[in-house]
């Protein structure tokens, strides 16, 4: 198989969901760690209102305190205008915009209908081209909604096909509550990647599937995966969504179906151990517990 690209979303998406608060000293130094890993790609911070995620509070100390690493790509997380150029202007290298494609979640979460976050997502990606930044744009509840249920794929292709005529970078389909299986996986991101843009997958293991989604959605054209380091993550706004697929876990299964990453294995479990004494409790991820084989 060819190289995939993985994006570390523990300092954002796997930090949010948390209850320990670590201090944006601490998170800069979780992202200068998994840099150090070979990981290509990291979601550093979440330019949010910090009243309703006090998590990502100081989301600019965190990129101000960063040592970067030539050829790593570091993003951050808008969900509007002001969110956008609070991170243009601490200088990150991509925006991600995400929405939900079902109404009753976006309305929770973004405090928009889908159409609204639609234009602002162009809006955001037009703004990106012009300062010379990528974007990426997020479908989430691209399979299911805490609140609405299943969610109709056509749907989530007419959404896919408007966002990729504002011209991202790439596209992801993210299992926000972790509830598809893989050939729901491969039919959509096979179905999006007719629309001639990069697609990734953002995949949760809340029912154990995420790894089997994972192959599932590079099987069927996908480029870029999500993951976050110990497997931490969820979302503040959907009950009982658990954390996000193991970078580390998902390393091990892609080296060893011969998926190149780039990625010093070794050193990202040693993230872990790192991450689970800063936090001070176990995290959800399997391989830096068992160990790598052989």
């Amino acid at each position: 198989m060819s190289a995939i690209t993985v994006c570390d979303v523990g300092p954002r998406d796997g930090l949010q969901n948390d209850s320990t608060m670590l201090e944006p000293a601490l998170r800069a130094e979780l992202v200068d760690r998994l840099a150090a890993t070979g990981v290509p790609r990291i979601e550093v911070a979440s330019f949010v209102n910090e009243a309703r995620v006090p998590q990502m509070a100081g989301a600019e100390d965190v990129v101000g305190t960063l040592h970067r690493r030539p050829g790593v790509v570091y993003c951050g997380l808008a969900l509007n205008e002001r969110g956008y150029e609070r991170l243009l202007a601490a200088g990150l290298d991509e925006v991600h915009f995400s929405f939900a494609a079902s109404e009753t979640f976006n309305q929770r979460n973004q405090g928009s209908t889908v159409a609204g976050s639609l234009a602002t997502a162009g809006s955001v990606v037009g703004r990106a081209r012009t300062n010379g930044i990528r974007s990426t744009v997020t479908i989430g509840t691209a399979f299911g909604c805490p609140f609405e249920g299943i969610v109709d794929p056509g749907h989530v292709a007419e959404l896919a096909a408007q966002v990729v005529a504002a011209g991202p970078d790439e596209i992801l389909l993210a299992d926000t509550i972790g509830v598809a299986t893989p050939r729901q996986v491969a039919a959509l991101v096979t179905t999006v990647a007719r629309l001639g843009s990069p697609v990734g997958a953002h995949l949760h293991n809340t029912r154990n599937t995420g790894y089997a989604n994972a192959l599932a959605a590079i099987g069927a054209g996908a480029t870029l995966l999500d993951a976050s380091v110990g497997g931490l993550g969820g979302c503040p706004f959907a009950p009982r969504a658990t954390g996000n697929i193991a970078t580390e876990d998902l390393v091990y299964l892609l080296d060893g179906e011969g998926v190149e990453t780039r990625v010093d294995l070794d050193a990202l479990i040693g993230v872990s151990e790192w991450l689970e004494q800063a936090l001070g409790h176990p995290l959800e991820g399997q391989l830096y517990r068992a160990g790598r084989f052989p």
